[in-house]
């Protein structure tokens, strides 16, 4: 977040400490009772008015989910919401660019839409790569010659170790170091997001503004 706010940006806000001006709220009409990501949603219609989110240099101590089912729930409902925020705000291209800007619109496709779309597409990678090492066959090298699918595995590879080194280092960073080994297990959580996010797909066509409940302790 601090980098997207040095970039000046559009923020997809989160649900945990946000502080606003109640005119400014009034004039945008306030969050959106049919998105359930409604403050994403309105990190982006603020932008779109011109006005700017600042991060606040301190920590949220909010509880995380434990429990897998419970994390499922969460996370397809934070999915669904992204999906309904990228698809509202693109309904007018045009209009959006131009209220943003080149940055803005570039923003809104990498950290909304690509927060959904990496999810939905990582299982294919991960069924793609696997079957290229297992079968080794032509079909896939037919769909994937040579210098493509070198850069694939490179992206894949280095992809899956950038994330793995950054959650060692959040780790270290706050002093969790007990917390560090934990991070090899990242590309398997990725895989829970996948869940969620085609159940969130699901869901966008067949209960579009159900708020799923996340338990907390």
């Amino acid at each position: 977040l601090p980098a997207l706010e040095k970039l000046r940006i559009p923020i997809p806000l989160g649900g945990t400490s946000n502080f606003f001006r109640t005119d400014v709220l009034r004039d945008l009409g306030g969050w959106d009772p049919f998105n359930v990501t409604e403050d994403a949603d309105l990190g982006i219609r603020l932008a779109r008015r011109g006005y700017r989110t600042e991060i606040l240099d301190s920590t949220t101590f909010e509880e995380a989910n434990c429990e897998i089912s419970n994390w499922i729930r969460q996370r397809s409902r934070w999915m669904k919401g992204y999906m309904q925020t990228w698809l509202v705000h693109m309904r007018e291209p045009a209009a959006f660019w131009r209220a943003t800007g080149w940055r803005g619109g570039v923003a809104l496709h990498l950290f909304v839409a690509g927060n959904f779309l990496s999810s939905l597409i990582n299982p294919m990678l991960w069924a793609a790569t696997l079957a290229w090492l297992a079968l080794r066959n032509d079909s896939i090298a037919a769909v994937f010659p040579g210098p493509l699918l070198a850069f694939n595995l490179f992206a894949f590879i280095a992809g899956n170790a950038i994330i793995i080194i950054l959650s060692v280092v959040a780790a270290l960073r706050h002093g969790r170091t007990r917390l560090a080994p934990y991070a090899i297990l990242a590309p398997f959580y990725w895989q829970l997001a996948s869940i969620g996010a085609y159940k969130a797909l699901w869901q966008l066509f067949t209960r579009p503004s159900f708020w799923e409940k996340t338990d907390h302790v």
